[in-house]
């Protein structure tokens, strides 16, 4: 039941990205195989949130702030292969432990994606395949504390800044 509930999830985050007309920006986000991540997954009780709504959150963000890089009428489509969440889970503490994420330097949000950005014409501007990696994340503090993905978060809005500057 919870791979249909993130097979639905890819679907709707497509959805999500459509423009509203031909000069905004357009921004798809698809995750491939989520139930293969390294740390959101059918099994996975990351905070006691559903991993569709972890997904979700990531999905939306990356289109509300991949908007602040793109040109009008350019098309970034992002396709996330493995995300693995700042912190980990440390069972061996003691009971519940394995419901409590520790951040530690050790545990630097990562995330394997493979993206192609269009341009108003339809012809490919940039594309490819990166692994973000956030060492030293725990020294951002751009995004609100509270936020449980603010670090992973971070490093999207870092890939987004470095990979279309000139947007």
């Amino acid at each position: 039941m919870a791979l249909l509930g993130l097979l639905a999830l890819a679907v709707y985050q497509v959805a999500l990205a459509a423009p509203m007309n031909a000069t905004e920006s357009h921004i798809e986000v698809l995750f491939v195989e989520p139930e293969k991540y390294t740390d959101i997954s059918e099994n996975s009780s990351t905070w006691d949130q559903p991993s569709g709504q972890l997904l979700k959150e990531l999905c939306e963000y990356l289109q509300h702030a991949g908007r602040n890089y793109l040109k009008p009428g350019q098309h970034l489509t992002v396709r996330i292969t493995d995300i693995d969440l700042a912190g980990a889970f440390e069972p061996w503490h003691g009971p519940d432990f394995d419901h409590i994420r520790i951040l530690k330097e050790i545990y630097p949000p990562a995330m394997k994606l493979e993206f192609q950005l269009t341009g108003p014409d339809g012809k490919v501007v940039t594309g490819g395949k990166r692994e973000l990696r956030q060492l030293g994340y725990q020294m951002t503090t751009g995004l609100p504390t509270w936020d449980p993905l603010r670090y992973d978060k971070e490093m999207l809005r870092s890939w987004l800044s470095r990979e279309f500057k000139d947007g």
